[in-house]
């Protein structure tokens, strides 16, 4: 930056921000050369606000199908020391930041369901992140006692996804 006016670099980095933000992106790197020793470095990141949502999907997912699962009640008793489904032992984590999705594409049937018997290794969901898809599998074998998770929706890395019993 040896001879550039400040304000062109300012302007360009403005831009990455705007480009950041309509774009809904939450992070830009961009590298810029003027000549062999001379260039610039530019990171742009957000913060977005939109972590804390899965959380109170997971409970509107837990809640949701009790009146129609009859195993239900019986479970969300075996647990009442702790609501949080992250403190439950059958809590399968996120294992990285993506979008989940619960079949291998769209109007497929879903991996799982709650109540379905699982494999060790058998496909659980997908998560999808920077463009490649990888398949979550089942820790152990058992049964899904929850899906916490809905189709499609952001997750963080160590959010919990399902319940395995």
């Amino acid at each position: 930056m040896k001879n550039r006016p400040q304000e062109a670099d300012v302007d360009f980095i403005r831009a990455l921000a705007e480009l950041l933000r309509d774009n809904d992106l939450t992070e830009i790197e961009v590298e810029r050369s003027y000549g062999a020793d001379d260039g610039l470095v530019v990171r742009v990141a957000r913060e977005i606000m939109a972590a804390p949502a899965p959380a109170p999907v997971a409970t509107a997912m837990a809640t949701a199908p009790a009146p129609a699962q009859q195993a239900e009640p019986a479970q969300a008793a075996s647990k009442p020391a702790s609501g949080d489904p992250a403190e439950h032992p059958g809590m399968i984590p996120s294992p990285m930041v993506g979008t989940v999705y619960m079949q291998s594409e769209p109007g497929a049937p879903a991996f799982i369901r709650v109540g379905d018997t699982v494999d060790e290794g058998q496909t659980l969901l997908i998560i999808e992140a920077m463009k490649t898809m990888n398949q979550i599998p089942a820790p152990r074998a058992g049964k899904v006692a929850r899906i916490l998770v809905d189709d499609g929706s952001p997750v963080e890395f160590g959010a919990p996804l399902i319940i395995l019993e």
